[in-house]
């Protein structure tokens, strides 16, 4: 099914109808900030199954999840003051950022360092489906090859077929992937540079360097 939303102002039936499907277990296509995501419920475990199928990742692999605000992050994830002020500062925005996970996390998505990803993106659509679900939604990235990611939810619809329950038309994007950084250490880690700036960090990692080569 393809659900057309308004991207700036959603329509609350059509939020309230994928947010049933998502609490039936569903797994939806949906835009974000960055780019068009494959998720579902984080305490739907089938559908983790199905998202890691869609995937083709191993268990191996880092799932992020998306929250609706910063309180909700600290049910999911332990958040240091460093953390805190960090996101405060750049949420909602095109940013991973990697912490330690809290019991709350299902067992499934856990790599071996039991860390999640966490976003809060700057697209009304999701977070008013986070808002409207009551808890944080998986998001893993879809691709149309190991370079180019989908920026057409049509696309999308015709590529995923069977495979996704409902994929939301929320307009074409141009697609990048979110800045990645690890937030677990003592300093922060640039993972991965996307569409958020990651000159701070980048910033941060060359002051660390310079102070360890210090006499």
């Amino acid at each position: 099914m393809l659900i057309t939303i308004n991207p700036k102002n959603p329509e609350k039936r059509k939020i309230r109808q994928v947010v049933e499907a998502l609490r039936d277990g569903a797994v939806i296509a949906y835009p974000t900030d960055t780019v068009y995501g494959v998720g579902c419920s984080i305490y739907q475990k089938a559908a983790i199954e199905r998202v890691y199928e869609i995937k083709g990742k191993g268990r191996n692999k880092l799932l992020s999840i998306i929250c609706s605000d910063l309180k909700d992050i600290s049910h999911y994830a332990q958040v240091t003051n460093y953390a805190y002020k960090t996101m405060k500062r750049l949420f909602p925005g095109p940013y991973t950022f990697i912490l330690q996970a809290t019991k709350l996390v299902p067992k499934v998505m856990l790599t071996k360092r039991k860390t999640v990803g966490i976003r809060i993106p700057d697209n009304a659509i999701c977070l008013e489906l986070v808002k409207e679900l009551g808890h944080p939604i998986i998001t893993a990235s879809v691709a149309k090859s190991d370079t180019e990611l989908f920026s057409d939810p049509h696309d999308i619809h015709e590529r995923l077929k069977g495979r996704v329950d409902l994929v939301i038309d929320g307009g074409k994007i141009v697609a990048e992937h979110s800045t990645v950084v690890d937030l677990t250490g003592d300093t922060p880690k640039v993972v991965r540079i996307g569409k958020g700036d990651p000159s701070y960090f980048l910033a941060s990692e060359e002051r660390e360097e310079e102070e360890g080569a210090s006499p």
